[in-house]
């Protein structure tokens, strides 16, 4: 086209992209800390700053207000290859959060690039922290680096809870090529309770080898830590959880004042049950109170 007197270059049209290329966008920098506080038997959100694409839109007291339950919210609804995500809180003395989402998380294809979570949580003395995320879903070729902290006083109790989806298996889709590496600490009263490390790397087999998934798409865990921590406790969880009679594979450990629940199957609905049920068998034993489903895991 001949360029008419007067009149710029026209601007140059991006080439199409390659069919099947992963699209790419500027990697997202997010971070959120939170900060609760007792307030005369109320727990208060009292801190609450972020940057970039995370949010906690308000606190909430389905329970009591003694409870604070707060939804962290990632508006994006999915995390992409080079997304950086830093989640920081802190439960002051005598108070009791509950931290959850809105759904289920997304780890995309990784584009070349890994993307990361670090979650850092840390309760005061005599202070009460849930941590109960819904499910992840980790898409086919993502690669995942995932941080969890926990510092606890020493008289401070703690419920963690993961649902892991390798693959979108309602889709058709499996995890056959990308990565997943977390690492989980606890400490309590400056003494280590609990350490986890780990890498599943999906083309070296890890999917199928008996010392890894060994063949399950799904796998749950959940941490409980505490004083109320033994064996009849132990025993009311495997009896529970064993007359549900769940598709899968579950069991529990004690280990003095840390209890680990697990499970692996092929159903996340399943490895819901699974958690729901083991959580609302443990927090009346670590926090004093009776389980109450929060009303967004039922959206």
């Amino acid at each position: 086209m001949k360029r008419l007197p007067g009149h710029p270059e026209p601007a140059s049209m991006p080439a199409p992209a390659t069919p099947g290329a992963p699209l790419r966008h500027a990697p997202d920098q997010a971070r959120l800390t939170l900060g609760f506080a007792d307030d005369g038997g109320t727990t208060r959100l009292l801190r609450r700053q972020h940057f970039g694409p995370l949010r906690v839109q308000k606190p909430l007291y389905p329970e009591d207000p003694s409870i604070c339950h707060a939804i962290i919210v990632h508006p994006p609804g999915g995390i992409v290859g080079g997304d950086q995500l830093s989640i920081t809180a802190e439960v002051g003395e005598r108070a009791h959060a509950l931290l959850t989402t809105p759904g289920a998380g997304k780890w995309y294809r990784a584009n070349g690039q890994h993307s990361r979570q670090v979650v850092r949580l840390d309760a005061g003395a005599g202070a009460k922290l849930e941590w109960l995320p819904q499910e992840t879903i980790f898409f086919d070729g993502a690669d995942v680096r995932m941080e969890h902290e926990v510092t606890l006083a020493a008289d401070a109790a703690y419920l963690g809870a993961e649902i892991l989806c390798f693959g979108r298996t309602a889709s058709g889709e499996t995890f056959t090529t990308g990565a997943v590496s977390q690492r989980t600490s606890i400490r309590r009263g400056g003494k280590l309770v609990w350490f986890e490390q780990g890498r599943l790397q999906a083309e070296a087999g890890a999917m199928q080898g008996p010392l890894a998934l060994d063949g399950q798409t799904i796998c749950g865990t959940l941490i409980a830590v505490g004083d109320g921590m033994d064996a009849a406790l132990l025993g009311r969880l495997r009896e529970t959880i064993g007359a549900l009679q769940l598709e899968g594979r579950s069991g529990a450990t004690l280990m003095k004042q840390v209890l680990i629940a697990r499970y692996m199957g092929q159903s996340s609905l399943v490895a819901r049950q699974w958690l729901h049920t083991a959580w609302q068998v443990l927090r009346p034993a670590v926090t004093g109170r009776e389980a109450a489903i929060p009303r967004i895991w039922n959206t």
